[in-house]
């Protein structure tokens, strides 16, 4: 299969979207409403993905789309997974961390992404069996490579929210696996696994997620050399979640997550699972960190509502 063609297309369609993008968030004159799930969708969203809508219309008529806003148009082999704008709440509070995402589906397979963070002036794209990239534009993109760490007490993590986690019956998991972990930072969305594929970050994970949100990550990743599947073990972005690693650390991170439930009870009992982590929940041993700084999940013992999690109620998602 031969996508030259396509990544150099999405590649061109990024541009204009950014165009329209960049200065809007720029300019911090938003038209912002609430969509029937409670998320927001601002008026920015919208006029991108009808751009991406518009493009693929003129060059490529016979394609189906999926998009954030304006859901499944066409029914065709070939699809176009669209995220006008990953990072919602970041783009609303000025915060320069929300990017496009452009993926192409052939037959069921993920095959081509591309994600542009213009206000982070990076961007980052794949396509199968042609390597990952970063770069301002294809002719000066350099190759990037996950890590080669093995073992999660040197790893580092990245997430977006504990509230998923706690929705899903998993938190004291997560809380397990973040206190096995040298470093976890919440660098969030899409900049997760955008440094997992770069070697910065070893490991990135997201209990709800939606097609859109994760199908442009999914050929970075893995051309990078990482892995990347849902909290079931199901390669690519099909299972409603993420969890990405460099490969190396995958399933020592599976294992963890499937060692206890958030009632306390041990519902998994691998030896990996429970290695180096018989110590109470309080327990951070591996980096110290001042507890103020911003997405820092260690030091549990500062926060008494995390640690034991006994059936948590619903919280609100704020990882969008």
């Amino acid at each position: 299969m031969d996508l030259r063609d396509d990544l150099s297309f999405a590649l061109s369609v990024i541009d204009q979207v950014d165009n329209i993008t960049l200065p809007a968030f720029n300019e911090r004159n938003l038209q912002v409403s609430t969509k029937p799930d409670g998320s927001e969708v601002t008026d920015v969203d919208v006029a991108a993905e009808e751009a991406i809508r518009a493009m693929l219309g003129r060059s490529r008529s016979r394609d189906a789309i999926l998009g954030e806003e304006r859901g499944t148009t066409g029914v065709a082999s070939r699809r176009w997974i669209i995220d006008p704008i990953d990072g919602t709440r970041n783009f609303l509070r000025g915060v320069p961390v929300w990017a496009t995402l452009l993926a192409l589906e052939v037959d069921g397979e993920i095959v081509l992404g591309v994600v542009s963070a213009p206000a982070l002036h990076r961007r980052w794209w794949a396509a199968k069996g042609m390597g990952a990239y970063t770069g301002r534009n294809w002719t000066n993109g350099e190759r990037i490579h996950v890590s080669q760490i093995s073992n999660l007490a040197d790893a580092s993590m990245s997430y977006s929210s504990m509230f998923g986690w706690a929705k899903r019956g998993r938190l004291r998991a997560f809380l397990r696996l973040a206190q096995s972990c040298w470093r976890t930072r919440a660098y969030g969305d899409f900049y997760s696994y955008m440094l997992l594929a770069e070697g910065a970050v070893d490991l990135a994970l997201e209990p709800e997620l939606e097609l859109y949100d994760m199908a442009a990550l999914v050929p970075i990743v893995t051309e990078a050399g990482g892995t990347f599947t849902d909290l079931d073990n199901n390669p690519g972005p099909w299972g409603g979640a993420a969890l990405a690693t460099n490969g190396l650390l995958h399933q020592s991170v599976k294992d963890m997550l499937d060692s206890v439930s958030d009632d306390g009870g041990e519902i998994y009992s691998h030896p990996s699972a429970l290695r180096g982590v018989d110590a109470p929940l309080d327990s951070a041993p591996h980096e110290t960190n001042d507890s103020t700084e911003t997405g820092e999940a260690n030091n549990a013992s500062d926060r008494p509502d995390l640690q034991a999690c006994p059936n948590p109620d619903p919280l609100p998602d704020d990882t969008k």
